[in-house]
């Protein structure tokens, strides 16, 4: 069967992914993803690691937008696309397609005809980062990223924010808008969900990290659950 090709993404979006990939803010993290693409794991050495920084991906006209903390190493940092070829996203795309989010059950690689319906998936910070650990500053330096993305997706209804990192980094971003006053006001659990003052829907979720749905902190009904909610506040089942 044929691949149908991913339709080209507006240009102020495009320019925002040029941006994104382009950046060098943060000496650590670049240098940290150049040499994991150098090194490889042992399963990918024949493989050529993105070792950028990774924008966002999905349907520019989403309603829904999929927060989560940052690339894998050897995931997103090596197939250059969020949750794409780790664990994580091996748990998240089946329950993506089971509730109309996405095209196919799996996501592999970049090229693999995996395309995204309503949704689009972003992180706060845009490079691998040691231990799965930002600074504080690697987030605020990435958080123009997110601001650029968020900008152009105008149709965003409803947010999903997959651990407390990216909720942290996503409550940064209303403060900055001024659209809320202080994060303090919202806390931060699975299954809370927030109607925010522009009227946009906050769902949390626990992020699918292997430690979480190995340990079964996260298991996948829980998980699916959220996306059913987030398809009911996007009004995407009317």
């Amino acid at each position: 069967m044929t691949r149908r090709a991913a339709k080209p993404l507006p240009l102020p979006l495009l320019r925002v992914r040029e941006s994104i990939i382009a950046c060098e803010r943060c000496t650590r993290l670049r240098t940290y993803c150049r040499g994991i693409g150098e090194t490889k794991r042992r399963a990918y050495q024949d493989q050529t690691y993105w070792a950028r920084p990774v924008p966002g991906f999905g349907d520019p006209h989403a309603r829904v937008l999929i927060l989560g903390l940052a690339p894998g190493a050897h995931g997103a940092n090596r197939t250059g696309r969020p949750f794409t070829g780790d664990g994580s996203g091996y748990f998240m795309y089946p329950v993506l397609h089971e509730t109309g989010f996405a095209s196919q059950p799996e996501g592999a690689s970049r090229d693999d005809g995996l395309r995204l319906r309503n949704a689009w998936i972003a992180s706060v910070v845009r490079c691998a980062p040691p231990g799965d650990k930002p600074t504080p500053q690697e987030i605020r330096n990435c958080s123009t990223h997110l601001a650029a993305e968020i900008g152009q997706l105008t149709r965003i209804r409803v947010v999903v924010c997959l651990g407390k990192i990216a909720f942290d980094g996503y409550l940064a971003h209303l403060v900055a808008q001024g659209i809320i006053e202080r994060k303090s006001a919202y806390r931060f659990a699975h299954g809370v969900s927030y109607t925010l003052p522009n009227r946009i829907h906050l769902l949390c979720s626990y992020h699918p990290s292997l430690r979480n749905t190995n340990t079964g902190r996260l298991d996948r009904a829980m998980f699916t659950r959220i996306f059913v909610q987030a398809r009911e506040l996007a009004g995407l089942d009317r």
